[in-house]
């Protein structure tokens, strides 16, 4: 390709990037959930840490920050306001003090029942192998970039 070529090659436009396709999908993701959460008093980290929580819970603030994709600096002022809010509790590992536990509380394991996301599977307009399929490439997209950005 000459100079001349280039000069006269289309620029790309913003919706030309995977990374904008991702990160405003990101953006109505926090928008369709903002409605369900706003009910139980909650924001879209806040409520993936109790997901996370749900699936396992007393875990160390090291190991939540590593399944949520969040430093320690930006857990713990979460983790306070969860704690502040009646859903989690937070204690010293007897094993080790260096190490902070965090564990649901009942209050934290009933909000289950009140958080109903259906909807918002139905409105992906995805069915559900398309949902799953879709899933799976983000999953990937983001591990092949966090392997990438390793080496």
């Amino acid at each position: 390709m000459t100079p001349k070529d280039e000069k006269t090659k289309p620029a790309r436009g913003l919706g030309d990037f995977l990374c904008f396709a991702v990160y405003s999908a990101n953006l109505a993701f926090g928008r369709a959930y903002k409605p369900i959460l706003d009910q139980v008093g909650l924001t879209y980290p806040q409520y993936i840490t109790i997901v996370a929580l749900w699936e396992e819970d007393n875990q160390t603030v090291g190991s939540l920050g590593e399944k949520l994709f969040l430093e320690s600096n930006t857990l713990t002022p979460l983790l306070k306001k969860l704690e502040a809010m009646g859903y989690v509790r937070r204690e010293r590992a007897a094993a080790d003090e260096r190490q902070v536990v965090v564990s649901l509380t009942d209050a934290g394991r009933r909000l289950r029942e009140k958080i109903s996301t259906t909807n918002l599977v139905k409105a992906s307009g995805l069915n559900p192998e398309e949902f799953r399929r879709m899933r799976k490439g983000v999953a990937d997209l983001r591990d092949n970039l966090i392997k990438a950005g390793a080496e």
